[in-house]
């Protein structure tokens, strides 16, 4: 009778972690929602969230390289990052959004990345980069954005 329930309850185990995976790993990323700009976006108050801006987490490294030429590395590195793509948005433009997925379960993280002027003709990279589900993201979204920042300085 023991072994029944205890089969039962590790199947029913099974199936809610299954429909919990599917459902991270295939519902939509809504654009409006996670597409903001970091310039002016408001830092959430949960942890696990890291804002790359004048006064906040993070100072803004500055480069001395066009906006155009700035935007081609941030792309070109941030698309290398595993499991990442463009959510929405173009960096050359104005300011790009894009979503990295964890290994196992698949959650996702967003970046949203801008590029702005800096001081005297230098660049400035802002970044607002959090996580989807949950409250605690165990230091990922910082380290990912130092590690990109770390990658991109000379």
């Amino acid at each position: 009778m023991l072994m029944t329930v205890l089969k039962y309850a590790l199947l029913a185990l099974f199936v809610f972690m299954g429909l919990a995976m599917a459902y991270v790993r295939l519902m939509p990323l809504n654009e409006a929602r996670f597409h903001m700009d970091p310039e002016t976006a408001e830092r959430p108050s949960v942890r696990g969230h890291i804002l790359v801006r004048q006064g906040a987490d993070i100072s803004p490294p500055e480069f001395e390289l066009s906006k155009h030429e700035l935007a081609q590395r941030v792309e070109e590195l941030i698309l290398t990052t595993p499991r990442t793509s463009r959510l929405a948005g173009d960096l050359t433009d104005s300011f790009a959004s894009y979503v990295t997925r964890s290994g196992f379960w698949s959650f996702p993280d967003i970046a949203s990345v801008k590029i702005v002027a800096g001081a005297e003709g230098k660049t400035q990279l802002l970044i607002l980069s959090r996580q989807v589900y949950g409250v605690e993201d165990l230091g990922v979204n910082r380290a990912r954005v130092e590690g990109w920042l770390s990658a991109l300085r000379p």
